[in-house]
């Protein structure tokens, strides 16, 4: 343990899967209070030892290590169950636990009258154990396990709705997407073993780092297959099409899957595996390239959704393609600040989200919103403040850390492409969350429009628009507060801070005696200035006041526009509302073919012609034998005496040739 006391860090993780075995089991008997005192208490005694850890953290020597058990043990190769604690471990656990415990909170509110109380609770604890163990973990097998678990409780969450068909098939859309991706990290860990002999960070780092002449090869490969995994669990081009349809779920679950866990677990393990992604110029290019395109395409695909959670939907994708173009040319403390901030603002979206849908009986159209700022005021000022924040306004939290990845991809080598598309990207972000924020709290009330409110009026459910209860509200102000100061902690040099953040984790990414692929992206020293740092938050800050002009223009000073718009311009307009017909796509090009192979040459052929056709031959060359023998078992007795002697007839002859034969060898 290096010398210091144990932390204990087992329990973090532990504490919620008890949680889920006591609700998962018994939650359905027990009263509904005591399922949530289960599910809170489970989430809120590890927050409190993460502020207990952070509180003793300067006096710790990292990474600090603790080994609980064995595992696996084969020759050479061992695997434990241990975890480990250094800053960027430190930085994860204050996100997942603090958003976690807050979207738990909130849940209690939003889930109160929904059939399956204990079965939520019990899947949102399992979500936050697996998160913590794939966080926690010290080698990439139980990274992996952390990975797969939190695969099996989106897909559980996003389908908790078990008589909606689209959850279900949401839910298993995540999944198939996620194990895609899962099957490029298993053969990166394969390569690692092969060369490495082991999973182990500290061992697979050291040996990198040990042998300066390994760059890009073998070490590719692993970046490369890695990155697969990555594109999967963090929504990015291919793979980025099941989180859309992830919103089937409950929204405090979108909050969860969004901000706190999952989508941000593959900007983690690249972060993490720096060591690898440093010595491959093309996987860590790759990164930022993917990073890149993913913004954009998802940005531009929001401009045209109307479902409130699905534009964040898209949004997340976006802002996902920010950290990952951060990561992409080396600047990963920026990437994970991005993703702290980015914690905030989307946890506080979805759930201010959650507030509207709330209010409005369930409807989630924004066609039918409008006016509601002053009908539920608290859920507006609380939604303005991500707005402003996700659209990277100074000083709140997301101008603070995106302009930082830009201004680190304008100074990287070659980056100005990336820079300008990422800018653009900025613009498209404000203009879309604009559009989301006056559709939904401005303009006229077009509420009575909507069939779902007509529907709870008619039947006597609907009791008018109305805020959202406190235990739904406390969560949506304390967020709001941390999405507008959350960035101060991260205030670039240039702009007068001491970038505390990065420095916090510069010991995990400015690994002693690495020596690093010279053709790699890193910004060279000296390549940007404080000057630099100034122009460009300015320019940035311009281009998001420019997307929330248009925004204002098209949907409060003159709403006909976007009408008249979508008239003139339909091609592109049904082609970004259609999201492009990747969907389509993937379905014609990938799963017609399969079950077409599947159903006509796996069930027809093999399984009805080889399989149920040797089953048939088989049983009908039975049934003819026996057919043949039954014709001897006549029951006539002078038929068995005949039988009989000529069956001794035909062992005499046959013997008597045996032994013939054999006297004439001899």
């Amino acid at each position: 343990m290096n010398g210091i006391p144990n932390l204990h860090l087992w329990l973090l993780p532990i504490l919620p899967l008890a949680g889920f075995l006591v609700n998962g089991l018994f939650g359905r008997r027990l009263p509904k209070a005591l399922v949530t005192a289960v599910a809170i208490i489970a989430t809120a005694i590890p927050l409190i030892q993460v502020a207990t850890i952070v509180a003793r953290f300067s006096s710790l020597t990292l990474p600090h290590v603790e080994r609980v058990a064995t595992w696996i043990s084969a020759g050479p190769f061992h695997a434990g169950f241990t975890f480990q604690l250094d800053q960027l471990t430190m930085v994860m656990l204050c996100v997942i636990t603090g958003v976690g415990f807050l979207i738990h909170v909130y849940s209690i509110g939003y889930m109160a009258h929904e059939d399956g109380y204990w079965r939520y609770f019990a899947y949102l604890n399992l979500f936050m154990f697996f998160m913590l163990t794939l966080v926690l973990a010290n080698n990439f097998l139980l990274l992996f396990i952390g990975w797969e678990g939190v695969g099996l409780a989106s897909y559980l969450l996003i389908g908790f709705y078990v008589l909606k068909t689209s959850a279900a098939d949401a839910g298993k859309k995540a999944f198939i997407y996620n194990r895609v991706g899962d099957f490029g990290f298993l053969l990166a860990m394969f390569l690692m073993v092969q060369h490495f002999g082991t999973l182990d960070y500290t061992q697979v780092f050291a040996q990198i780092i040990a042998h300066p002449a390994w760059q890009g090869g073998f070490l590719t490969a692993i970046g490369l297959l890695l990155l697969l995994g990555a594109t999967g669990k963090s929504a990015q081009i291919p793979l980025y099409v099941w989180l859309p349809d992830a919103m089937e779920g409950p929204t405090p679950v979108s909050a969860l899957i969004h901000a706190a866990t999952m989508v941000t677990a593959g900007v983690y393990m690249v972060a993490r595996a720096h060591v690898i992604f440093d010595r491959s110029a093309l996987a860590l290019g790759l990164v930022a390239v993917i990073g890149t395109a993913t913004a954009f395409f998802a940005a531009t695909m929001a401009v045209a959704q109307n479902d409130i959670k699905r534009v964040l939907a898209y949004s997340t994708v976006s802002q996902l393609g920010y950290m990952f173009l951060g990561c992409g040319v080396a600047a990963y403390g920026a990437g994970v600040f991005h993703l702290v901030s980015h914690a905030f603002f989307k946890a506080l979206l979805f759930l201010a989200a959650g507030s509207v849908i709330h209010a409005l009986s369930g409807e989630q159209d924004m066609r039918y919103m409008g006016g509601l700022r002053k009908k539920i005021p608290i859920t507006f000022w609380t939604m303005t403040a991500a707005v402003f924040a996700i659209s990277g306004f100074p000083p709140l939290s997301g101008f603070v850390s995106k302009d930082e990845i830009l201004y680190e991809a304008f100074i990287s080598p070659g980056g100005k492409i990336l820079w300008f598309v990422g800018l653009f990207t900025a613009g498209l972000t404000a203009f879309y969350m604009f559009r989301l924020w006056y559709m939904t709290f401005f303009g006229k009330d077009r509420t009575a429009d909507s069939e779902i409110m007509a529907h709870a009026k008619e039947h006597g459910h609907g009791h008018g628009i109305h805020e959202s209860p406190w235990v739904m509200l406390i969560p949506l102000i304390i967020l709001a507060i941390l999405s507008v100061i959350g960035g101060w902690m991260g205030w670039p040099a240039g702009l007068g801070g001491n970038e505390w953040f990065t420095r916090f984790l510069a010991p995990v990414f400015n690994t002693a005696g690495l020596s690093m692929n010279p053709n790699v992206i890193h910004a060279p020293a000296g390549a940007g200035s404080d000057h630099l740092q100034l122009i460009l938050a300015i320019v940035s800050t311009l281009t998001a006041a420019g997307g929330w002009y248009i925004a204002h223009l098209m949907y409060y000073a003159r709403p006909e526009l976007p009408e008249l718009l979508a008239q003139k311009f339909r091609g592109v307009y049904r082609m970004l509302f259609n999201k492009y017909w990747v969907d389509e796509f993937y379905g014609a090009v990938i799963a017609a073919p399969v079950l077409f192979f599947s159903r006509f040459v796996l069930n027809f052929l093999i399984d009805r012609g080889v399989i149920d056709g040797a089953g048939f031959t088989a049983g009908a060359t039975a049934q003819g034998f026996g057919s043949l023998v039954a014709r001897i078992q006549s029951g006539n007795i002078r038929s068995y005496a005949g039988w009989l002697a000529f069956g001794a007839m035909l062992v005499l002859v046959v013997t008597y040739f045996v032994f013939t034969g054999s006297f004439m060898l001899h």
